[in-house]
């Protein structure tokens, strides 16, 4: 059985761990190991985890297999990071993170943003509620689609 809850301090490393795992294959897509999820330092997630809310899904072992963060700033809940272990994806761990980061900001308009090549991240995305109102181009190949809800 999956638990989802709030991740802790001691949390953080283990998480970073996991995000490294979790976005090589979003790195694959552009065939670039050099994307800014895989540079973040654990100093990075001792920032995001001091702005906001950063979530935990353990497995029956205690062990992290998913993770979101969020924080909120001018009346918009700005989500990001969220990340399944690769062989527990496809299981509705994604799905129930982002439901339950957007139960912790009820009431809110949210933001995210994911790679325009990304696009079963999009699909859940959609199928969650969620509209893009903005692409942006970071460079040659990499753009940025910008999706809200709320």
């Amino acid at each position: 059985m999956i638990v989802i809850e709030k991740a802790q301090k001691e949390d953080l490393k283990e998480i970073l761990e996991l995000q490294y795992l979790a976005y090589q294959s979003e790195a694959k897509l552009f065939g670039n190991m050099d994307i800014p999820p895989l540079k973040q330092t654990l100093g990075e997630v001792y920032d995001d985890f001091n702005k906001g809310v950063i979530l935990k899904a353990i497995d029956e072992n205690g062990v992290i297999i998913g993770s979101v963060r969020a924080y909120q700033d001018a009346g918009t809940v700005y989500i990001g990071k969220l990340m399944v272990h690769p062989d527990m994806q496809n299981k509705g761990i994604g799905t129930r993170l982002l439901l339950e980061i957007e139960n912790v900001y009820q009431n809110q308009r949210f933001e995210l943003f994911t790679s325009t090549r990304s696009i079963r991240n999009i699909k859940l995305y959609e199928k969650l509620g969620y509209e893009t109102f903005k692409e942006e181009r970071v460079s040659k190949e990499l753009h940025f689609v910008y999706m809200q809800k709320g």
